[in-house]
């Protein structure tokens, strides 16, 4: 085993338990929702016709179930950009992405997310960060949780 290995990572373990208050509001728009839903295949109608949305019942067009990695991924910036964190980011691996989901996306949505740091485990020099990242609206109504995992590696792996 090379003594590197055993080396534990900068990662702060104090901030388990920590949450970062709502960061700025996200105006959800028809574009970015477009924009996911092409990246990731997704070629309902209803992701880019507001028409197709509204004989859904929707008011807009409707996002995709991993729009939601935007909002949160946004927000979890504040944790790892938090110097507190110990967080390099240049050593971070995205590990795992859940999703629950409270009701759908759509256009027009203003979402403010709080970040909560659930977890930190170190092993073999890899310290495996969990956050969960609580999405509502401007009404304060929940719409989803993303629980993330990041792989970040120690100096020398």
């Amino acid at each position: 085993m090379d003594a590197r290995s055993d080396r534990p990572t900068s990662v702060n373990l104090t901030l388990v338990g920590r949450s970062y208050a709502p960061t700025e509001t996200y105006r959800v728009s028809a574009a970015k929702i477009a924009e996911m839903a092409a990246a990731t295949g997704a070629a309902h109608p209803a992701h880019t016709d507001a028409d197709a949305a509204r004989e859904l019942g929707y008011d807009d067009v409707v996002a995709p179930p991993t729009f939601a990695v935007v909002v949160a991924q946004r927000a979890e910036q504040a944790y790892i950009a938090d110097p507190e964190s110990g967080i390099d980011f240049s050593r971070v691996v995205h590990a795992e992405e859940r999703f629950t989901h409270h009701r759908p996306i759509v256009a027009g949505d203003l979402l403010r997310t709080t970040v909560h740091v659930d977890a930190v485990t170190e092993r073999a020099g890899i310290a495996m960060v969990s956050t969960r990242a609580e999405i509502a609206d401007d009404a304060g109504a929940p719409v989803a949780t993303v629980r993330s995992t990041l792989a970040v590696r120690g100096e020398g792996r």
